[in-house]
């Protein structure tokens, strides 16, 4: 390697040993609690899977633990720069609510259970780097909302999405009722949500359920493969701009602009913007500092 490529003993030797660390990650996943593990099957990628085979991923209270306090690590985790969303599960991405659960719990337990599950959806939400969705099978209730709550939703021929909680008398309540209309508009959000019907992946992607449409059994595949060309990206540009992107919906375009110019000034002077004229200039591939 020449002085003239741009790249010098600390920015390669940087490189190596985040290449080396990402290695180690993808051999042992860390489990969070029974049901959700996250691994990393690529440099600056985080896969977080729900795994509760055994009841289709069915989000209990300990699974809603789990995965708020898997969301909590990836947020604290300046290596990654994604974080796809798979299910462990062959039919199913998730089913929603564990009900068996929910109705087995007294009025005031409900109460209690209530911010358990909220922080698990929230968690995924407010996770501050660009998030994707595999999705394959039924992908109902809480477990569309999951999908609803990631940036891009990635789905195979296989899935089945819906919301239907007024089917059993109450509403969506990961996020669904806001996440949706945002989506496909108010009125599309009503039709779909007071039918609480079911729509397969072909009319899910025509109605923008979902982003992208895939082969059967490629989602995982394609989304990881999606993962790894956003990673690519700086980290700090990838953070601002979900920042303004989410920040900014809804907003008149005034204020909405200034949420733009928040998220500009936030990435203007950083190490990652130096870097990335740098490498343009040099006609090499950015070695992102990620600050």
């Amino acid at each position: 390697m020449t002085e003239q490529d741009g790249n010098g003993p600390d920015q390669a030797d940087r490189a190596d040993r985040a290449d080396r660390a990402d290695r180690a990650d993808q051999d042992s996943p860390r489990r969070f609690g029974e049901y959700v593990a996250v691994r990393r099957p690529a440099p600056y990628v985080a896969e977080l899977s729900l795994d509760r085979p055994k009841a289709m991923n069915a989000v209990s209270s300990g699974m809603a633990r789990s995965i708020a306090a898997a969301c909590e690590a990836l947020t604290a985790d300046r290596d990654v720069r994604v974080v796809v969303l798979t299910s462990t599960h062959e039919r199913a991405f998730c089913v929603g609510a564990d009900l068996k659960e929910r109705n087995s719990l007294t009025d005031a337990e409900l109460v209690r259970q209530r911010p358990v599950a909220r922080a698990a959806y929230t968690g995924v939400l407010e996770l501050p780097m660009p998030t994707v969705a595999a999705v394959h099978g039924f992908a109902l209730g809480g477990g569309f909302e999951l999908a609803l709550a990631c940036d891009l939703i990635v789905a195979d021929g296989t899935a089945v999405v819906g919301l239907p909680e007024v089917s059993v008398g109450v509403i969506p309540g990961g996020g669904g009722t806001q996440l949706l209309p945002r989506r496909v508009g108010a009125a599309r959000a009503a039709e779909l949500i007071f039918t609480a019907r079911r729509v397969a992946a072909v009319e899910a992607r025509e109605l923008g359920l979902v982003d992208v449409l895939v082969d059967d059994g490629e989602d995982r595949t394609e989304a990881l493969a999606l993962a790894a060309r956003i990673a690519g990206n700086s980290p700090v540009g990838l953070r601002a701009a979900k920042r303004a992107l989410r920040l900014g919906h809804g907003l008149d375009l005034r204020a909405g602009l200034e949420i733009e110019d928040a998220a500009w000034r936030s990435v203007a002077f950083s190490g990652d913007r130096v870097e990335g004229v740098a490498a343009f200039a040099e006609k090499r591939r950015p070695v992102w500092p990620g600050e």
